[in-house]
């Protein structure tokens, strides 16, 4: 495969430091480590290896080592990989629905601060609301299974939590016994755009009267 014009490595070596001096107020160490890792990913920096065959003796041009930092996307292409194919080796015999789940936007400043806390209210949200269109006889009334991805991001790189939720179109009867296929449109917006906010704000208040104590008990 052939190395394309631009790279994100490149960008970060033009611009990374610049970047890093400007906004030294929120940036934190780890967000300058992965900086820093991509900059010297695959570089002198690193230093290299020599790749020889053990048949012919034939020997590559020197190989730079790569920074093997989880957020370097030169790095993760083989992973990625190699995640895509398991997830290939899980699917069933049956169409996938794509459903995305947002935070407010309001709460963004909030998350910012509170990452752990509020990603998970993100994924139990989000669960509890497919589970229970999916429980729901007038919707499917089958247990579903499916999996959910992070991103923290938009595509011009704001502060955008969302999850993916890849569902399959059908889950078991209640009884286990068989597989009960869904309609096109089970999964409708509205529906679950009701039911996560009602979660979100359940599990909110959960979290807040957990809060509460923990400071009164302080």
């Amino acid at each position: 495969m052939n190395r394309p014009p631009l790279e994100v490595a490149d960008i970060v070596r033009a611009a990374g430091e610049a970047f890093i001096e400007r906004n030294r107020h929120w940036l934190r160490w780890k967000h300058v480590k992965v900086l820093r890792a991509i900059q010297r990913c695959r570089t002198t920096a690193l230093g290299g290896h020599l790749d020889e065959c053990m048949r012919c003796g034939h020997r590559a041009p020197i190989s730079y080592n790569s920074c093997r930092d989880r957020h370097c996307p030169k790095c993760q292409t083989a992973a990625r990989d190699r995640w895509i194919a398991a997830r290939r080796q899980e699917l069933l015999p049956t169409r996938y629905l794509h459903v995305v789940f947002t935070l407010p936007h309001r709460l963004v400043p909030l998350l910012l601060q509170n990452k752990k806390i509020l990603y998970d209210l993100l994924f139990r949200s989000s669960a509890e609301s497919l589970l229970e269109v999916a429980g729901n006889p007038r919707r499917l009334g089958a247990e579903i299974g499916f999996f959910s991805v992070l991103h923290t991001w938009s595509q011009k790189l704001t502060a955008h939590p969302h999850v993916h939720c890849v569902v399959p179109a059908g889950g078991l009867s209640p009884d286990h016994a068989r597989w009960m296929r869904s309609r096109d449109n089970y999964f409708l917006r509205k529906c679950c755009k009701k039911f996560f906010a009602a979660s979100l704000s359940t599990l909110s208040k959960k979290l807040s009267e957990m809060a509460n104590c923990i400071s009164t008990e302080t």
